[in-house]
């Protein structure tokens, strides 16, 4: 049985698709859904059983899971303006090292999310090198859990019975739930469909012209193809950047929506609010090198390619879900 954590979440629902799409459904969803519409990520999806995120680790703590084949620990709170430390350090931090635990003492194949908000300001770069993990500096609490979970993985060794990963800007469907979260590609969509044209922060940065601050955007589907290739490489271990290695520019992306819109572009550079701005991160890039020498044979889709699958094949559609 293959466990996926978060799994009505955006990464873990299209997880699960992906594995169905391999045919395999013999999967165990944990989650917490309260009053979100995460549940429509499940809709479409074949899965044995459903079970919330507490009564999972409760059940963890007896040993009723010490037999299943893998975890995929995808849950956690994503949210980069989450104020309640307390909270993420719960819910991010002891959830995961506490399933962690079981998964290496057990033999359980684990395979992580962790994130490229750890890198912080990206002064360190964006390399996935265990030797400097201890000078990044993430600029939010979400991104500093995140950080202490690979920290703790790497101090106890049990990087070496793992697969984390440190997804960088992922978009596509089943995001919709997200709300502030979710991608420029979903937010902008809804933008110009309604304004017919597409705000961009204005830059704050003098490296920078307006919308051209840049990130490493990554589609999900190329990020689930490459948690099946860890679920079948069991020998694969250690900490991994996911992102494309390409940095674009927030123009970019606009333009590669509006092409797939068929629409004019149309954007209006907005100033960002004072909160975001010692909080930004201006570029993103990942250093793709340690997961293609570990033998991970995925290629990315270009940006525009993404856009255009996501936008065609769901956003206008009536069912938009994997």
């Amino acid at each position: 049985m293959i466990i996926v954590t978060g799994g009505a979440g955006f990464i873990g629902s299209a997880a699960i698709w992906m594995l169905n799409q391999r045919g395999i459904d013999d999967i165990l969803v944990v989650d917490h859904l309260g009053n979100t519409s995460k549940w429509k990520n499940l809709v479409n999806r074949n899965y044995r059983d459903y079970i919330h995120k507490s009564v999972f680790l409760e059940a963890i703590e007896k040993h009723r899971f010490d037999r299943s084949d893998t975890i995929v620990h995808l849950g956690a709170c994503s949210s980069t303006t989450e104020a309640d430390a307390d909270y993420l350090m719960e819910n991010n931090y002891h959830y995961s090292v506490t399933l962690a635990t079981h998964a290496v003492a057990n033999g359980i194949r684990f395979v992580n999310a962790s994130s490229a908000a750890t890198y912080g300001n990206g002064s360190q770069g964006f390399r996935d090198d265990l030797a400097t993990l201890d000078r990044l500096k993430p600029l939010n609490m979400y991104g500093y859990t995140k950080h202490l979970f690979d920290l703790w993985a790497v101090r106890t060794g049990a990087i070496n019975n793992m697969a984390s990963l440190k997804f960088f800007n992922v978009f596509g469907p089943n995001e919709y739930h997200k709300q502030d979260m979710r991608s420029m590609v979903n937010k902008g969509f809804h933008q110009i469909v309604e304004n017919e044209s597409l705000a961009l922060f204005k830059s704050t940065h003098p490296d920078y012209k307006d919308g051209d601050q840049r990130r490493d955007f990554v589609y999900i589907k190329d990020c689930v193809d490459i948690i099946g290739w860890l679920i079948e490489n069991p020998s694969v271990s250690g900490l991994y950047n996911l992102g494309t290695g390409k940095a674009r520019s927030w123009n970019n992306l606009a333009g590669a929506l509006f092409d797939a819109m068929r629409r004019p572009e149309n954007i209006a550079y907005i100033d960002m609010p004072k909160p975001l701005r010692n909080a930004y991160q201006n570029y993103t890039c990942a250093d793709m090198k340690k997961l293609k020498e570990a033998g991970c044979p995925i290629e990315f889709t270009e940006l525009e390619d993404a856009v255009s699958d996501y936008v065609t094949n769901y956003l206008q559609h009536e069912d938009p879900y994997l």
